[in-house]
């Protein structure tokens, strides 16, 4: 409709009220029957951004949407639409504290000054995530047989994948920020925020010395889950910390609540992370 030339518009829009148009003087009708929905803002589609009058005087209602008032809200809408089936031959468990990250980066990314909030960012930017972040853990079970499958803040890594193209970065506030940057930055913001929620601050320092020590550890989304116990041996304190997030015995689970903790500490600028070929090194450097 936009790319039409406005007397056209004017007459289409003619024809769906009144339906009617003259046609060099003669009146011609046009018993029709329709209803338009407009499932987004028509202004966002047109050239000028601007809808013309006719458009709008023709639109009977306008309904304000929002995003979800709360994060628990936000992840039954985000497991209502996945539609992921998490049994099957590879049964997948997720955490409850992995379901409020990936809807936490959403809700980061509308509050976030890099990203256009004029645009918005919509639930669907949930949905793909968390539909990412199933997959990859699912892939880790079928690769390794470990059942189930829990996923980590590892398989975070691949969200770019799902993420990347749905942002509209503001070009003011991004200040030269690519897209992947500004993705990264707020997925860190996300886990911190569910981090600082789950987690006591008492006991944190003592893992951070340990790590000033020139321990490293290094977790990924292929290492088994087995392995993570004699990892942590040497931060023992982290390992205690895990417990605090989820009491589960699980291996699987328990793999998932270390890496939280890490990248807890990491997100709130305690210890420093690298990240190469899906293996992630955390350290103090």
């Amino acid at each position: 409709l936009p790319d039409l030339a406005e007397r056209i518009q004017v007459g289409l829009l003619n024809i769906m009220e009144e339906r009617d148009v003259q046609i060099r003087g003669y009146p011609i009708q046009f018993d029709l029957d329709v209803l338009i929905l407009f499932s987004a803002n028509p202004a966002t589609y047109n050239r000028s951004g601007k809808v013309i009058p006719q458009l709008k005087d023709r639109i009977g209602s306008l309904i304000q949407t929002h995003y979800p008032l709360d994060r628990a809200a936000g992840i039954e809408i985000m497991e209502q639409e996945a539609g992921v089936d998490l049994d099957g031959d590879y049964p997948v468990v997720v955490p409850l504290f992995m379901k409020e990250i990936i809807e936490q980066i959403s809700v980061s990314a509308r509050k976030s000054k890099y990203i256009d909030q004029q645009s918005g960012v919509s639930t669907r930017f949930s949905i793909a995530n968390y539909r990412t972040m199933v997959a990859s853990a699912r892939h880790r079970g079928v690769r390794l047989n470990e059942k189930p499958a829990v996923p980590r803040i590892s398989d975070l890594g691949h969200l770019y994948s799902s993420s990347l193209g749905k942002l509209e970065l503001d070009m003011m506030g991004s200040q030269q920020m690519t897209e992947r940057q500004v993705i990264e930055a707020v997925i860190a913001e996300a886990i911190r925020k569910v981090f600082d929620e789950y987690v006591e601050k008492h006991g944190l320092d003592e893992i951070v010395q340990v790590f000033g020590k020139g321990v490293k550890i290094e977790v990924g989304d292929m290492l088994p889950s087995s392995q993570y116990a004699e990892r942590l041996k040497r931060v023992p304190k982290a390992w205690e910390k895990a417990f605090e997030v989820n009491p589960s015995t699980s291996e699987a689970v328990r793999a998932s609540c270390i890496e939280f903790v890490l990248a807890g500490l990491y997100a709130s600028d305690s210890i420093s992370r690298s990240q190469r070929h899906g293996r992630i090194t955390y350290e103090i450097r």
